[in-house]
Order: structure tokens, then C-alpha cells, then sequence
């Protein structure tokens, strides 16, 4: 165990004194800051969380309530976005909220469930928001390049599209609540992430990606340039929705590769943090993204808002 020096101010007999106070610091995160960690560093990760986490859920709920309010806007293809910033909300609400207070103290102090529930919700919903983009990839597969003919994504299509989401990503991530394999704290000691040492899940991001790459590709070299403008406009922001993604979560599952293909290296807690808490910004590129390049919902988000002033 190490000790931090902090000062204490004493005042006997009305004399002032000023006297070293010893802070533990300690290898177990859910007692203590990790040593040879500056607490400046938890403090200006806790304000990158307040921020990441106050922007994702204001623009996500506006996402949803909007959606909801307009009827117009209630389409099969609407339905995979929503549910799209669902995920994002909800990771942002649990992951989120707890990296921001743990990281404000300094260390996990909520406790070993808090860990695990932080760890499966971040896995779990994440894992929903990259396969609600890998649905929209098929569709936009299915309606530009046309392998089936002039097939629709209509709502049946939509709802056991996000069925099957759902239910394959609860499948794959609540086991190590039960104990195959485990959520544990991250080396910086104030978030929790599956146990990459373990090699159980990176396969799922690899799965997901890989199929979201290649429905881009050959959306890319289909017939995008033949297909109708409205058609070649929510496929653009489909791909742009899938890049800003990518963008956000490709340094976290480069580092959960690294680390399962050699569990006994060693990385700085500090940097080893840099790609999970980027990997949180993802939740707030989406909403942006679905409002300002949908020009029907950018009409009725103007219209929701201009109706308060």
C-alpha cells in the first residue's frame, strides 16, 4: 500500500499548525485510488464524462421523443434508429452517470455490483447500437444493390429485426454476470469492462463490424448513383452514421484485441483508459447526424422547437 501526503490545518491553544495527512492509495480499486495515479487525472475524466454524458442524453431523448410525437415520422426504418438512440441513451444513463461519480471520487466506490452492472450495461447496449447499425447496413443493402428485387423494409421486418438485436446481444453478454467469464475493472480503476484477458467476447465486435463493413462496401459499388435522391440521402446517412461509429468504437476493439491476443502486457492505466472513454463519445455523434441529414426530421425538430418560443 502507498500513501498520498495531503495537509491538515491544526489550531491549539489559538496557534495555527499545518500537518501532513496520510491518504491511502491502494492496488484495489473499490477501497482506494489506484496508486501512481494524480487525482487531476479522475478529475478531468470525471468532466469529460459530465459533458459526453449530459450531451448524449439530451440529444438521444430528443431523438425519441421527437420520433414519437410525429406520426409521420413513425416509419420501419425510423424504428432501427430509435431504437439506435434507445441504446446510446441507456448506455450513456448507466455507463455514463457511473464512470462520471466513480471517476469524481477517485476509485470504484460503488462496489462490486455496481461493477458488474456498469460492465454489462455498457457490453450489453453497445452491443445493441452496433447491430441496430449492422440491421440498417442490410436494409440499405437490400434496397440499393436489390438481390430480392424491389423488396420494402416494412414494420414486421423492423420489429423482428430488433428482436433478434436484442435478444442475441442479451444472449452473449449477461453470461459472465453469472460467472462464464466476468466484468471487472479497467487498469485505470474507476470503470468496468468484460475481462479481455479471457478471449469470450472480442469476437462479437469483430462479427458485427465485419458485417457492417462489407454491406457498406457493396452499397458503395452498387447502384447508390441510379437509386432515387431521397433513397441516396438516408443511405448517405446511414454511412455516415456507420463512420461515426467506427470512429468511436475502433480504438476500444483494437485494444480488446491487443490485449486477448497477449494478456501479459503491460500498459499505462492511463492510456489503456483512452479508447473506453472515447469509445462513450460514439452516443453523441448519431442524434446529430439523424437530425441534420434528414431533412424531414430536421423539419419537424425545428417545428417541435419553434413551437416553445
Amino acid at each position: 500500500m502507498a500513501w498520498t501526503m495531503d495537509t491538515l490545518s491544526l489550531s491549539v491553544n489559538a496557534v495555527s499548525y499545518t500537518v501532513a495527512a496520510e491518504i491511502p492509495t491502494t492496488d484495489d480499486p473499490f477501497s482506494g485510488p489506484i496508486k501512481n495515479i494524480a487525482p487531476w487525472n479522475f478529475t478531468v475524466l470525471a468532466v469529460v464524462m459530465f459533458v459526453v454524458t449530459s450531451l448524449s442524453l439530451t440529444e438521444n431523448f430528443l431523438v425519441m421523443f421527437v420520433t414519437f410525437k410525429f406520426k409521420q415520422l413513425r416509419q420501419p426504418l425510423n424504428y432501427i434508429i430509435v431504437n439506435l438512440a434507445i441504446a446510446d441513451f441507456l448506455v450513456s444513463l448507466t455507463g455514463g452517470l457511473i464512470s462520471f461519480l466513480t471517476n469524481a471520487r477517485g476509485y470504484f466506490f460503488l462496489g462490486r455490483w455496481a461493477c458488474v452492472l456498469e460492465g454489462f450495461a455498457v457490453t450489453f447496449f453497445g452491443i445493441v447500437a452496433l447491430w441496430s447499425l449492422a440491421v440498417l447496413s442490410f436494409e440499405r443493402f437490400f434496397v440499393i444493390c436489390r438481390p430480392l428485387g424491389n423488396i420494402r423494409l416494412q414494420a414486421k421486418h423492423a420489429i423482428l429485426g430488433l428482436l433478434f438485436v436484442w435478444t442475441f446481444s442479451f444472449i452473449w453478454t449477461f453470461p459472465p454476470v453469472l460467472g462464464w467469464n466476468r466484468y471487472t475493472v479497467s487498469k485505470i480503476g474507476t470503470t468496468c469492462e468484460p475481462d479481455w484477458d479471457m478471449d469470450y467476447q472480442a469476437h462479437l465486435w469483430l462479427h458485427a463490424a465485419r458485417g457492417v463493413a462489407r454491406n457498406y462496401a457493396q452499397v458503395s459499388h452498387g447502384r447508390l448513383a441510379t437509386a432515387r435522391k431521397p433513397e441516396r440521402q438516408v443511405t448517405r446517412m446511414v454511412v455516415v452514421m456507420i463512420v461515426a461509429f467506427m470512429v468511436g468504437w475502433t480504438p476500444y476493439a483494437a485494444f480488446s484485441i491487443l490485449v486477448t491476443a497477449y494478456p501479459t502486457i503491460e500498459l499505462d492505466p492511463r492510456a489503456a483508459a483512452i479508447p473506453a472513454f472515447f469509445s462513450k463519445t460514439a452516443a453523441v455523434y448519431n442524434p446529430v447526424i439523424y437530425v441534420f441529414m434528414n431533412k424531414q426530421v430536421a423539419f419537424f425538430f425545428r417545428a417541435k422547437l419553434a413551437c416553445h418560443h
